[in-house]
């Protein structure tokens, strides 16, 4: 009895502990900083450790800041932490109003509606057991009961329509024309992205194993990176305070797209393209993963996004050989799909046929004439019959 005792007890303390958040901390900031080559080439990128001294500390990655502390990744902003019995918190204007909606409309709503029902299952377990009534009553209907019980669930979602048509026309509401376009392809297993508006750039993100799962000398992840199975090598960059049209495609099978602090996800679909818009209003380091059952690797699919000021954009695009479109310049440049005629990969695909084969030339063939009339045509001795 004691130690049951005992149990009931170390079951109620864990209980007590796990609802309990862990303290939300601010997000990192940074400032407005000179474009320096060093720190912009810094921006996005994980570090070499086979580029490292042997007993120098990791370097953190991300930005530098304009008080010279690196942009790392937070605890608790922007990456599942432990403890959390909450949805992360949001940097985005939809995600801030989702979550309001879900603690302040849903929750309740929820929670009113489950002890509802407890009380009246309570009430007729009580009242009406055989003790209390030995002679059950043969009421069969009333007429009050069921225009309350009919009209109330409407009422209820009519009251969660509202709000929720609302959000969801925000989250696909188009992106401005000053808009950043991000192009996020999905392959088996890992995610490429290309920015159209800044002269083509393109990069590759793969997950960073762990150190004993690569070989001496080779880049693995350290916890500056950030979490198992959510650092990158390359992490996408965008701007603080911009809107950004997120542009999904896929190369192989479905994919999906999903950074929960910015309450994003969009699915990556082959030979379609898939478009919202949102806007970060916090610098930081986020993490996603891709949320669409995809094959063997779905869980090493990870997403890194590092949000930084404006300028430490503009200086990242540089480093890496893109250019900044013009102020007036809209963010709608045509986005050619994986395989389509004008894609990359296609153009590349035929400048490899040209140097094997040479050009194709796509002459256009006479067809050859015949002087027969069409009814001139003698059938065979099988014909015989017809």
């Amino acid at each position: 009895m004691r130690s049951a005792f005992k149990g009931w007890m170390l079951a109620a303390g864990l209980a007590l502990a796990g609802l309990a958040p862990a303290a939300a901390q601010p997000a990192a900031t940074g400032g407005d900083v000179a474009s320096a080559p060093a720190e912009a080439a810094a921006i996005g990128n994980s570090v070499n450790v086979g580029e490292r001294a042997p007993d120098s500390a990791p370097a953190a990655p991300g930005s530098a800041q304009a008080n010279g502390a690196p942009l790392t990744a937070n605890p608790v902003i922007g990456q599942p932490t432990d403890r959390l019995m909450s949805i992360q918190p949001q940097v985005t204007k939809n995600g801030q109003r989702a979550m309001g909606f879900h603690n302040n409309i849903l929750l309740p709503l929820i929670v009113v509606i489950c002890l509802l029902v407890l009380a009246l299952l309570v009430w007729v377990v009580i009242r009406y057991r055989q003790a209390a009534n030995p002679i059950p009553s043969k009421t069969s209907h009333n007429t009050a009961i069921e225009v309350v019980w009919t009209l109330a669930p409407v009422l209820i979602l009519v009251a969660i329509a509202v709000p929720s048509i609302g959000l969801l026309s925000a989250q696909f509401k188009p992106a401005p024309a000053n808009a950043v376009t991000l192009k996020a392809i999905g392959n088996q297993w890992y995610w490429s992205y290309q920015y159209p508006d800044h002269g083509g750039l393109e990069i590759t993100a793969n997950m960073l194993k762990e150190q004993n799962e690569v070989a001496a000398g080779e880049r693995f992840r350290t916890d500056a990176d950030g979490p198992r199975l959510l650092a990158t090598d390359n992490r996408v960059v965008l701007p603080v305070g911009v809107p950004i049209r997120l542009i999904t495609t896929a190369n192989d099978v479905i994919h999906s797209w999903a950074i929960p602090a910015f309450w994003i996800k969009l699915d990556a679909v082959p030979g379609r393209l898939n478009e919202t818009s949102f806007t970060i209003e916090k610098p930081g380091i986020y993490y996603g993963q891709c949320s669409e059952l995809c094959g063997a690797r779905h869980a090493y699919m990870p997403i890194a996004v590092e949000a930084v000021s404006p300028a430490q954009f503009a200086a990242w695009i540089r480093s890496k050989g893109g250019s900044m479109p013009g102020t007036a310049q809209s963010s709608a440049a045509a986005i050619p799909q994986p395989g389509a005629d004008n894609s990359a990969g296609a153009a590349a695909d035929a400048a490899a046929a040209d140097n094997l084969t040479g050009p194709t030339e796509n002459a256009t063939v006479e067809p050859a004439t015949s002087p027969q009339g069409a009814t001139g045509n003698p059938g065979g001795t099988g014909d015989s019959g017809r």
